[in-house]
C-alpha cells in the first residue's frame, strides 16, 4: 500500500523526479498505465483532460489504494502577477463546466479546471468568474474521484504560462487518451517559422516549471508522514 498517490498528466512535467524510479505497467478496467514507484509514493501520468485524470486515478486508487492522492502538473496563471515556476497549492478546486467546487482544509487561492488550454481572453473569463488564481484541466475531475472514494486530496501545481501567454490550439495535438503527440506538435512547429519564439519560450517555461514542480513533489515524497497525518479531505461541495 503506498501512502501517497499521484497524479500528473504528461511526463514531461514530473521527469526530474521519476528519473530513478521504479516503473512498471499494469492493467486496470481494459487500460494499460505506466505506474513509478519510490518509497511510500507512486505517481501516474494519465494524461491531459478531465477524463483522463479521472481514469488515470481510479486506477491509482484500484491498485495502490494510497490514503492521499496529489494531482499534480502545470498551470496557466489567470493572475498577472504570477510568474512562470511559481508554486500554487490551493485552497479550493472548482470545476468549471458545472460550477461546482471542493474545499480543502488547507491551502490558498482557488484553481479552476478548464476543458482545454486557456486562451488569454478565456483566462480573463475564468478569473471573473470563479475569482481564481490558477487554470488546469485536471485537478477537479482527480479531486472528484478521490472524494467519490474517501481518499484524501490536494494540489499541487507550477505555473507554466503566464496570463498573457499565447500559442494556437494545442488541443489538436492531444489523442484521446490523453497524451501529447510531440511529434505532431514539432512538425506544426517546424513549418511555420513565426511561431518558433513561442515553441522556445514554451520550452524554456517548461523546463523551469518542471524542475520548481519536482522539487516540491520530492519534499512531499520524503516525508509522507506529515503529508498524510491530517488527509487533506474534501469538503463543503457546493
Amino acid at each position: 500500500m503506498s501512502r501517497i498517490g499521484i497524479v500528473a498528466a504528461l511526463e514531461r512535467e514530473v521527469r526530474p523526479l521519476i528519473r530513478k524510479w521504479r516503473v512498471g505497467e499494469k492493467e486496470w478496467d481494459g487500460r494499460r498505465f505506466r505506474f513509478f514507484e519510490k518509497n511510500d509514493a507512486v505517481l501516474v501520468c494519465g494524461g491531459m483532460g478531465a477524463e483522463a485524470g479521472r481514469r488515470a486515478t481510479e486506477a491509482m486508487i484500484a491498485v495502490y489504494a494510497p490514503k492521499m492522492i496529489y494531482s499534480a502538473g502545470f498551470a496557466g496563471a489567470l493572475d498577472p502577477k504570477l510568474e512562470v515556476g511559481g508554486l500554487v497549492e490551493p485552497r479550493r478546486v472548482v470545476n468549471a463546466g458545472d460550477g461546482s467546487s471542493i474545499s480543502l482544509e488547507r491551502g490558498e487561492g482557488v484553481l479552476v479546471s478548464f476543458v482545454s488550454v486557456a486562451s488569454p481572453a478565456q483566462k480573463e473569463k475564468l478569473r471573473e468568474a470563479f475569482a481564481a488564481q490558477v487554470v488546469d484541466m485536471e485537478a477537479a475531475a482527480v479531486a472528484r474521484a478521490a472524494e467519490m472514494r474517501g481518499v484524501g486530496f490536494a494540489a499541487v501545481k507550477v505555473i507554466s504560462d503566464d496570463s498573457e501567454f499565447v500559442f494556437p490550439g494545442l488541443e489538436r495535438f492531444v489523442d484521446s487518451s490523453g497524451r501529447f503527440l510531440e511529434a505532431r506538435f514539432l512538425l506544426f512547429a517546424g513549418l511555420r517559422p513565426w511561431l518558433w519564439p513561442q515553441v522556445a519560450r514554451l520550452a524554456r517555461n517548461s523546463r523551469l516549471a518542471a524542475h520548481a514542480l519536482c522539487e516540491r513533489l520530492e519534499k512531499i515524497c520524503l516525508n509522507p508522514a506529515s503529508a498524510c497525518g491530517d488527509p487533506l479531505e474534501a469538503v463543503n461541495r457546493q
